[in-house]
């Protein structure tokens, strides 16, 4: 008998969290699609701040904006965290031309590759063409000579998972250079890592080696890379390239950081959050702005619900994701050097306002397991991604300081978001608000579920 009232106990104390659960994730959804505030706070930080590449007056005014926003919305503890970031401008805006073998010119729409130096006037040459970066290693220097590089590598259309398709040609965009370089190249163009076939180039980071010549490096739309090609294909073909990029002195900037103090673990932390900054040729606004916005949104909903979370939630704002993420290194090490915290979970959202469709776990299999537990919990919210994956850039050094830790990546629809991704099409314009408020309210989700289980 007394087997049996225990498990009628256990049951019905199991039945009454669940439906607790149940109630507060529905109390979170609904506070942010009827009386959400992320889609007008996305749309002030992408037209009252802008474009905020790292080192710029629009990253330091957006320091201020999150600061300013986490205080109007009453976290319990907000503060900045300083740290040191490179500094690169684009300068006035750079310009390309095909030269066809009959002599007809065509202009091209480009932009330099973040951290590239400029071309110092207006360079040509020849065009030697490369179809991934494997086929440029294996090139002979002769034909390479004097010459610019175009790596025409296509992201990989069959790839479901646009992430993976991305993953399969970053190389060209990160190592193009250094590799044509050792060559003896002049300069590197690339093929924007872009799925849609038009006229918008896509940015992003590339990288020198200090040994290796540093040479100009852009990437051009991928309507102008076909018309590259078309004119490789035809006959000699050259390219004319103007950039102004410059690099200055690191500079002084900040982690914006905001807290609601944990009620039975306040020592215990849960870091969430985006990045501030973003490439200054669209207005940042999937990249990252949605990510920032749904994690504010998130933690204004979280403290304004009667929720009280057993474990300090702490919101992060990174700068410098884009080109260096020493807002991500920086955070780890002080919290863990400086600071000597515990932090039980990361989480970050980077890829997008689009649909909510989960969250994949990077860590110990014991976390993997959990978050799947959580599927039943979500899935009448149309999330069913629960699996092992990626965490996140900014949060990725937590794992070097904090062994065993659990990372977990927002995971919304990813098939639009390399339309957008660093191109002058990434603009408050083409977030949807639905899309938008649903990833705030699962990051709200996660975190209770988190907060209740760890």
């Amino acid at each position: 008998m007394r087997l049996l009232l225990l498990i009628i106990f256990s049951v019905n104390t199991y039945l009454s969290f669940t439906q607790n659960d149940s109630i507060q994730i529905k109390s979170f959804y609904n506070a942010a699609l009827t009386n959400g505030k992320a889609y007008e706070d996305l749309r002030s930080l992408c037209k009252d701040i802008g474009p905020r590449l790292t080192g710029s007056a629009e990253a330091e005014m957006a320091i201020e904006w999150g600061k300013n926003k986490m205080e109007e919305y009453e976290f319990d503890k907000i503060y900045l965290q300083e740290i040191l970031v490179p500094h690169w401008e684009r300068g006035t805006k750079e310009s390309g031309w095909i030269r066809t073998s009959k002599g007809k010119i065509k202009k091209v729409n480009l932009l330099a590759l973040g951290g590239s130096i400029g071309t110092n006037g207006l360079i040509e040459a020849d065009v030697v063409m490369f179809n991934s970066l494997s086929d440029l290693k294996k090139a002979n220097k002769k034909y390479v000579n004097n010459k610019i590089v175009f790596i025409n590598q296509h992201m990989d259309e069959q790839q479901i998972n646009t992430f993976k398709a991305y993953g399969g040609c970053f190389a060209i965009r990160g190592y193009g250079a250094v590799e044509s370089s050792k060559l003896g190249a002049k300069a590197v163009i690339i093929r924007s890592l872009g799925l849609p076939l038009n006229k918008d180039p896509h940015t992003g980071s590339m990288y020198y080696v200090d040994s290796i010549k540093k040479i100009p490096a852009a990437a051009i739309s991928t309507e102008d890379a076909n018309e590259l090609e078309k004119s490789i294909n035809e006959g000699k073909t050259s390219f004319l390239l103007e950039m102004d990029c410059r690099d200055f002195p690191d500079v002084t900037s900040y982690n914006v950081i905001g807290e609601i103090i944990g009620n039975k673990n306040p020592n215990n932390i849960i870091t969430f959050g985006g990045h501030l900054d973003s490439w200054d040729t669209g207005e940042g606004a999937h990249d990252d702005g949605a990510g920032i916005v749904h994690c504010l949104e998130a933690m204004r909903i979280i403290k304004n619900s009667k929720y009280k979370p057993n474990n300090t939630l702490r919101l992060v704002f990174f700068m410098n994701e884009e080109n260096g993420n020493n807002g991500g290194k920086s955070y780890a090490t002080w919290a863990k050097k400086q600071k000597n915290e515990n932090h039980i979970a990361a989480i970050e959202s980077d890829r997008g306002g689009f649909a909510p469709r989960g969250f994949h776990c990077d860590g110990p299999e014991k976390y993997i397991s959990l978050l799947k537990t959580f599927e039943n919990k979500l899935k009448h919210y149309d999330l069913h991604i629960f699996e092992k994956g990626y965490g996140g850039v900014d949060i990725g050094p937590l794992k070097k300081e904090f062994e065993g830790i659990p990372l977990f990546g927002f995971v919304p629809d990813s098939q639009r978001y390399f339309d957008f991704h660093h191109a002058p099409s990434d603009i408050f314009e083409n977030v949807n608000k639905r899309e938008l408020e649903l990833g705030c309210a699962a990051i709200a989700s996660i975190l209770y579920l988190l907060d209740q289980n760890l």
